[in-house]
Formats: structure tokens, sequence, C-alpha cells
């Protein structure tokens, strides 16, 4: 309850079904008030998870770091004097991935990396391990709702691409200038609205039989594609 009430960053809450004590109840309703994602399991799986601790019906996932907010990410690339460069995460589930990325995002000069609240890895211990320290000069923003993220950002001038199929050869696209990349799910990739709001979609190409890369290394190669094309133009 006080890690709810301090305002401490939850990944998510997770209760044993069927428990709704008087201070669970109120615990829940807390995290609801904050929009942590609760989730309900059967009682087997949080004993497994907390190590046959004394639980008492529920346990909170927290953050290895504090949230940023996309205008935190904004102002950093003002503060350098630099045109704003974001990678956003459309609902990455694996940890590992999402920590890959940051890794990748910190060495190339990325300014921040946003991802959604729900259905997508948060700032977890695996991710934080997985980001090999880079989590924490990275700023990452979690946000509810990705199309409308990419509406503000494109108010702000930037030039939003997609990675998926279908798109243009990435080493054609003019990846300059103030830019946010969207990696999609693992296995879905992009979601249609996230699609339709991009200004372009980027394409690499696959001449094997598998059809898709991972997204840390799909997300590598774009990143450092754009690193490129604005060294070039440096």
């Amino acid at each position: 309850m006080e890690a709810v009430k301090s305002g401490r960053a939850i990944e998510s809450i997770v209760v044993a079904r069927g428990s709704r004590s008087g201070a669970i109840s109120a615990i829940l309703a807390k995290a609801r008030e904050r929009g942590i994602v609760i989730k309900e399991v059967d009682p087997k799986k949080l004993d497994y998870m907390t190590g046959m601790a004394a639980h008492q019906g529920i346990a909170a996932t927290a953050s290895v770091k504090e949230y940023s907010t996309v205008e935190d990410i904004l102002n950093t690339a003002k503060d350098r004097g630099e045109a704003p460069f974001i990678i956003i995460l459309d609902e990455i589930e694996d940890p590992h991935n999402l920590g890959a990325i940051i890794r990748t995002a910190e060495c190339a000069g990325v300014h921040g990396v946003i991802i959604s609240q729900r259905r997508s890895a948060g700032l977890s211990f695996a991710a934080g391990k997985a980001s090999a320290g880079a989590v924490e000069y990275m700023k990452v923003a979690r946000v509810v709702n990705i199309p409308n993220v990419i509406d503000k950002l494109k108010e702000n001038g930037l030039w939003v691409y997609g990675a998926d199929m279908d798109g243009e050869l990435y080493t054609h696209a003019p990846l300059t200038g103030p830019i946010a990349i969207v990696i999609g799910n693992e296995g879905k990739g992009i979601g249609p609205l996230v699609r339709k709001k991009c200004d372009g979609i980027v394409s690499l190409p696959m001449t094997g039989r598998i059809s898709s890369l991972n997204a840390s290394v799909a997300a590598g190669v774009l990143t450092y594609e754009i690193v490129r094309q604005r060294t070039a133009n440096v």
C-alpha cells in the first residue's frame, strides 16, 4: 500500500484469485486510481512468483527506474540543440528485447524511448539487466495511447516512420531531421491504427526463409541507418 501511495513506479500488481480482504481491496482501489495494471492469477502462481514468501495474496512488480514523460524526452533534444530522435515501441512484450533496444538507443544518441502501458514489457529487472546499464541514462516514457502520442509528436514537428512489411526500402527513405521510428510487437507487428498514423512505412530486405527479424535487431538496424543519414547530412 505504501508503494502505491508514494507514487513508486509499479509495473503491475498481481493478486491471487479470490483474495478480496479489506486491505487488498483498498490497495486495488488505490492502484486503479493510479492506472496501475492489475492481474488476477492462481494462488499457486503467486507462490511461485514470490518464492513461497508470505505474500498475503498480493504482490507488486516495481520498475528499476522512474519513468519520464514525452515532454522530458522532447526537452532533452532541445537542451542538446538536436533534432528529436525517438523510438516508439508498440506492444513489445519481451523484456530482453526492450532492454536491448534501450541499450542500442543509448549508444546511438536517441533522446528517448516510448512504450505502451498495457500489453508491453516495462522497466523490470530483466529489462534493466538486458540494457547493460543503459536504462540509467535513457529516458523511457510509458503512455496509455500510442496513436495519440504519435499525433502529439507530429504537432511538435516530428516525422514518424513505422517498421513493417510492404514498406519503402529503409535505405531509400529520408530518415533525417526530427524523427520517431515505430517498432511493432514481436509477433503481430505494428497495430493497424498505429500504422495508419505513421507518415511512412519502411522495410528491411528479407531474402531468407524467415519473414521477420527479432524486434531488437530490426530496431538496431533502423536506428543506425538514421544515425548514418544524420551524419551524412551534417
